[in-house]
């Protein structure tokens, strides 16, 4: 009987996740659907997930949650219902159904995000919600003029703004088709791809061990977009290969910390940050992408030096020949994710699809390859274990990013109605005398505070919301005040008090945390130093338009990074390891104006 039931709940589980995941997908095929259409049914479907489905409290849990879901769905499904009579209100409810029904809805974004993430965004959120309802009360120049009630909760839940604003609609149309394509990724061989990859590349090198983690986790990073994910996914892999060689345990876990961590800005997909900069900025995917890739690929090179400096240190072994993969497993396995990676970058670069279509393929791609073992064999029973590991890992993941953005969605909308994002600017402005620098290092603290609470995306679309206009009013060029901002948002992934991949890392190795913090602050100096070398040399990003240029300045950060890495790590003396670590930092930041 208890057989019986597991399966019967893995059954709904699939049939649920099959659901979320079909919509989804549709959606990109059906051509245009109202927003007041597809993005409450986003919500209705990731509801079940984030409220029953993922549900390990108590009863009481239990039954709360299937309450709140049974109200969410219900004023998810009125608000689709009846999106033309809504879409002519212009966000002023006219009833006392409709404002139970606006309530209904912030209350299980709140209580959505709550169990998905934690207390810490839900809570600013509310903050949000009071100040919007209350701000009117407050005394000088913080205090807002006041929106009615029916005004302003109806802007929120009944309008295209607030929890159905351009942020759902990017979890709905971009967001949630990535995430299924990572998940139908990593549900074949093409995680077993990058670990043959990363072996074969780097294995036999010194250090070997170390440089196969940062290889893999850029490679399984750049799908995953979860510095957390990352760890758990190579680190059960990395981890135990580097302890078996003799490396240091705080060295292993914060190798597979820092690494993981930078999958977040590794393109193509960079998680979820990249289409939420597509959506803010009104900037094109591809020209993101080309901007992000060199500040990326010199983080890993950062890392790589790092190690290396490590490696002269404490004699660090490569991977015996015996536990390499060999050539044949490397190119069949590697296929796996090879196949799919360029449809996609087929379909965006030389057919013009949208990245959103292009994903699309890619998935029907991925999915075919599931079909297939690395032995090039078809087996039914595995073929079904992978379609529904996929399509369930898929539906948590969707559903815990929209929980996020849905929550963060009605910060975004208070700051709008309320004029709040506008007077946090201009404290900003005032609080560094107008000046550039002091400005930039205010938003790089406010980054780093609010990501050890939220995760990176909301952290960056927070701050990006209130200290975008400030730098952009400094000079900064939109592209360059996004990157700066979204880099600054992943800091606190490594950085002590709260670093959910260090924790992650040095506890599946059994080693003190705060030991593996600062061994992944040293080698993960690249994710403090780039975004400030981005500012001073804006070219890096610039490589689409003046490749020569964006390539100097590349070789340049490069160079200074490289010397304040050796400083940090591998320099004896007090004063060698201060004149590497000023000495790079005068090459970074020196102007250099080529002809």
């Amino acid at each position: 009987m208890p057989d019986l039931s597991s399966k019967f709940v893995r059954l709904v589980c699939f049939g649920f996740a099959a659901s979320l995941v079909i919509f989804h997908i549709g959606l990109i095929f059906s051509g245009l659907v109202p927003n007041l259409v597809s993005r409450p049914l986003h919500l209705a479907f990731i509801l079940p997930w984030v409220l029953i489905l993922g549900n390990q409290g108590n009863a009481l849990s239990r039954v709360s949650g299937i309450l709140f879901a049974v109200l969410g769905i219900g004023a998810a499904l009125w608000i689709t219902m009846n999106h033309d009579m809504l879409g002519d209100q212009y966000g002023f409810l006219e009833n006392d159904l409709q404002i139970a029904i606006a309530i209904t809805l912030l209350l299980v974004v709140l209580e959505a995000a709550r169990r998905a993430i934690g207390w810490p965004l839900p809570i600013v959120a509310a903050l949000a919600l009071f100040y919007g309802l209350l701000g009117q009360y407050i005394p000088g120049e913080f205090g807002h003029a006041g929106t009615p009630l029916k005004s302003f909760l109806g802007t929120l839940t009944i309008a295209e703004g607030g929890i159905w604003g351009s942020l759902t609609g990017v979890s709905v149309s971009v967001v949630s088709i990535f995430v299924i394509f990572g998940a139908v990724l990593n549900a074949g061989e093409a995680g077993q791809g990058f670990m043959n990859v990363a072996a074969a590349a780097a294995g036999r090198l010194k250090g070997g061990a170390a440089k196969v983690s940062v290889i893999s986790s850029a490679l399984f990073g750049s799908i995953s977009g979860s510095a957390s994910a990352n760890v758990a996914s190579t680190g059960a892999i990395t981890l135990p290969a580097m302890t078996r060689l003799g490396y240091p345990k705080r060295l292993a876990a914060a190798v597979e910390a820092v690494a993981s961590s930078g999958g977040q800005i590794m393109p193509p997909l960079m998680g979820a940050g990249a289409f939420v900069m597509v959506e803010l900025t009104g900037i094109p995917y591809t020209s993101i992408m080309s901007a992000a890739i060199l500040p990326a690929i010199l983080f890993f090179l950062a890392v790589w030096v790092g190690i290396n400096a490590y490696a002269r240190n404490q004699n660090l072994k490569g991977i015996e020949d015996k536990d390499r993969p060999n050539t044949k497993d490397v190119f069949i396995t590697s296929a796996f994710f090879l196949v799919p990676f360029s449809v996609l970058l087929l379909g965006m670069f030389y057919f013009g699809y949208t990245p959103q279509y292009a994903a699309c393929m890619a998935i029907i791609a991925g999915f075919l390859l599931l079909f297939i073992t690395k032995k090039l064999i078809f087996d039914l029973k595995e073929t079904l274990y992978r379609i529904e590991n996929a399509t369930i890992n898929a539906a948590k993941q969707v559903s815990m990013i929209a929980a996020i953005i849905l929550c963060a969605s009605i910060i975004i909308g208070v700051l709008s109605i309320t004029g709040l994002g506008v007077k946090i600017t201009s404290l900003i402005l005032s609080g560094s005398g107008g000046l550039l620098w002091p400005s930039l290092f205010l938003t790089a603290l406010a980054c780093l505070i609010l990501g050890m609470e939220v995760p990176t995306t909301a952290a960056y679309v927070i701050c990006i919301s209130v200290a975008g206009p400030a730098l952009t009013q400094l000079g900064l060029a939109p592209l360059q005040a996004h990157l700066f901002v979204f880099w600054f948002a992943l800091l606190s992934t490594i950085t002590p008090p709260v670093c959910g991949a260090v924790f992650i890392a040095a506890g599946m190795i059994g080693e003190n945390w705060l030991k593996v913090a600062l061994t992944a602050m040293a080698l993960g100096v690249g994710l403090y130093i780039i975004p400030l070398g981005m500012i001073a040399n804006p070219d890096i990003l610039s490589l689409s338009d003046t490749p020569f240029r964006a390539l100097l300045a590349f070789l340049q950060i490069g160079f200074g990074l490289t010397c304040i890495s050796y400083g940090l790590i591998a320099a004896k003396q007090a004063i060698g390891r201060l004149s590497l670590i000023l000495s790079g930092t005068l090459i970074i930041f020196t102007p250099v104006t080529f002809f």
